[in-house]
């Protein structure tokens, strides 16, 4: 791994200072330009070293490379260069007739110097994903990769520099000092991406400098399959959103709340589904993802050593051989048990049964507001409770995962699962400073009620007041 200095950083940084009003100046056919030529980089030049990269750093299947790193940067470019002209106009806005003779509009100005800090779990995805939004809006951007996927960061770093010149963007990699030392420069914007843990230490180095933050987040994102919801399809796909990349995903599904008369079928629809992705044995198919590295391997493993000593039954899987751990389905886990307390980020999935719909809103309100929540039912007084009774970053309503990759929703959290939005025009006005102007065309009548003021003008200052 390739750990940048103090002096490289700080002159990466003031390089790209001086810089970024020229950046800011750039025409909407420029920065459509610049964005094509990433989609080129990542969809053609360097495609085969990016799936060469992830499969190395964790033996991640080209199939699910191609769909949640590849297709997720190339449809974000392009949905981008589609609405960038709009996106970059100026907004006019309603005038009061109490402000007669001006006009005022909106107009969305770059937030300045940006640094990105990206997670391992989809390294391409989001280090990339967050740049597409901090160029279309006129940013400079550092890119700082996990070094827990060291091969993957020295490619993402090939495609930045191939793409930009470092004044507009570069990436730096390094450990957790190189992190601290760019979380001690005074950028303009931060977006992170990672624990809730590690978020609180980027809002305070943030606070430093009076610095906005994304923080993209996690926390435990709950499944709600009710009495009405169609088996086959909530095992499905709740299989692949859950055990794609080995669950080591921020929105996959964390545990599942299924009605009792459900419960028994749900868990044999779920294994014959596991059963067809992955086989016979999930830890040698090919379709299947590893844990990043044998630490985080433990640690998932200890949540379910956890719970099965505290009274839990596996009841599918669970198999473990170094950074690989089959999909395990477990039931019977008690509340207090750590899988229940701490964001798993791996393929295990406790299934609760429950016989009232008020018993799963208390438990996840009792808990931290979950980045995501699902919900399987075909009625909609149901779908309508748990929507109205639960707060949560996005939902999805008869599958999970899939509104991170609708580019017209906004993708975020709230509190302990995340602050601000991405994604879309959500991502562009992120990177960007809406900026009110108000412009006098002709004089205005609050200009004949300055001082001196006399009852006449008291008179029409509380006419003004009441009528508008």
């Amino acid at each position: 791994m390739v750990t940048e200095t103090r002096n490289s950083i700080d002159r990466i940084f003031e390089i790209q200072k001086a810089h970024q009003y020229r950046v800011a100046a750039s025409t909407c056919a420029e920065r459509k330009t610049r964005l094509l030529a990433l989609k080129k980089a990542v969809e053609v030049t360097f495609r085969q070293e990016i799936r060469d990269a992830l499969y190395a750093d964790f033996k991640k299947p080209q199939a699910e490379t191609d769909l949640t790193e590849i297709f997720a940067i190339t449809s974000e470019i392009n949905h981008t260069v589609k609405h960038l002209d709009q996106w970059m106009s100026d907004r006019y806005v309603r005038t009061p007739l109490s402000f007669f003779g001006s006009s005022s509009f909106v107009r969305c100005e770059p937030r300045g110097v940006c640094l990105i800090i990206s997670p391992w779990n989809f390294p391409v995805n989001l280090s990339l994903g967050p740049l597409i939004p901090a160029v279309a809006a006129g940013n400079t951007a550092i890119i700082k990769p996990s070094e827990f996927t060291p091969h993957t960061s020295a490619v993402i770093k090939k495609i930045v520099n191939h793409v930009f010149p470092p004044e507009e963007a570069e990436v730096v990699e390094g450990d957790v000092e190189t992190s601290t030392r760019l979380l001690a420069l005074p950028f303009n914007h931060i977006f992170f991406t990672g624990s809730p843990q590690v978020g609180k230490v980027v809002m305070k180095a943030a606070a430093e400098h009076l610095a906005s933050v994304t923080l993209e987040l996690g926390g435990k994102s709950p499944v709600i399959i009710d009495e009405t919801a169609d088996i086959k399809a909530a095992a499905r796909r709740l299989a692949w959103g859950k055990f794609i990349n080995s669950g080591q995903i921020c929105i996959a599904p964390d545990y599942v709340f299924v009605h009792r008369s459900k419960a028994e079928p749900f868990q044999r629809e779920l294994q014959e589904v596991l059963q067809e992705f992955y086989e016979e044995d999930a830890l040698v198919s090919a379709s299947y993802c590893s844990i990043v590295n044998e630490k985080h391997a433990a640690r998932v493993y200890s949540y379910l050593e956890d719970a099965v000593e505290r009274g839990a039954k596996v009841v599918f899987g669970g198999q473990k051989e170094a950074a690989r751990i089959s999909p395990a389905l477990i039931t019977d886990v008690p509340r207090d048990a750590r899988i229940m307390q701490e964001e798993i980020f791996g393929p295990l999935l406790p299934v609760l049964a429950y016989d009232d719909r008020q018993e799963v809103v208390e438990y996840i309100r009792s808990g931290e507001k979950p980045l995501a929540l699902y919900i399987y039912s075909s009625k909609n007084a149901n779908i309508e409770y748990f929507l109205s009774n639960t707060r949560a970053g996005g939902t999805c309503i008869n599958n999970n995962d899939m509104h991170f990759l609708q580019p017209y929703l906004p993708f975020g959290g709230d509190n302990n699962s995340g602050i601000g939005k991405s994604h879309g025009e959500w991502g562009f006005k992120t990177f960007s400073n809406e900026r009110s102007v108000y412009r006098q065309h002709l004089p205005s009548v609050l200009e004949k009620l300055m001082p001196p003021y006399t009852a006449g003008k008291n008179r029409v200052i509380e006419w003004i007041v009441k009528l508008f």
